[in-house]
């Protein structure tokens, strides 16, 4: 997990796919955390993207690192997690969106992989398999 965590990490931006009526919706996040030994992201409970997980907890996230030339693809289950110290957690390491987001807050959420599967790609090697 924390390989998968120090690419993403490393990546700086990845794309979340979810889906709305059958239909793939992808889009640009930021956030990520380790938290109680679990890979953590963070949205809104308001936007559409919270919407489609809970409607279907099945997402993938992809990342490319183009120092490197290797990508990463995490299809997984994502979990919402209520509790205040998993969400003030998540906020402690991007205080930057204090201004959006609060751990008191009823639209602040952080939903962590419950089950998962990381697979690094590279031109030049064999994929890496990582199970969460």
């Amino acid at each position: 997990m924390n390989e998968l965590y120090e690419f993403i990490k490393k990546c700086g931006t990845y794309y979340l796919a979810t889906s709305e009526n059958g239909k793939p919706k992808n889009r640009p996040f930021g956030t990520i955390n380790i938290f109680e030994n679990k890979l953590y992201i963070q949205t809104g409970k308001k936007k559409a993207v919270s919407h489609q997980i809970q409607s279907n907890p099945n997402v993938e996230l992809c990342c490319f690192d183009a120092s490197t030339g290797r990508w990463l693809r995490l299809a997984g289950e994502l979990v919402r997690d209520d509790r205040r110290e998993a969400k003030a957690d998540m906020l402690s390491h991007y205080p930057e969106l204090a201004n959006m987001y609060s751990a008191d807050d009823d639209n602040t959420e952080v939903l962590y992989f419950k089950k998962g599967t990381g697979t690094i790609y590279s031109f030049s090697a064999e994929p890496k398999v990582i199970k969460l």
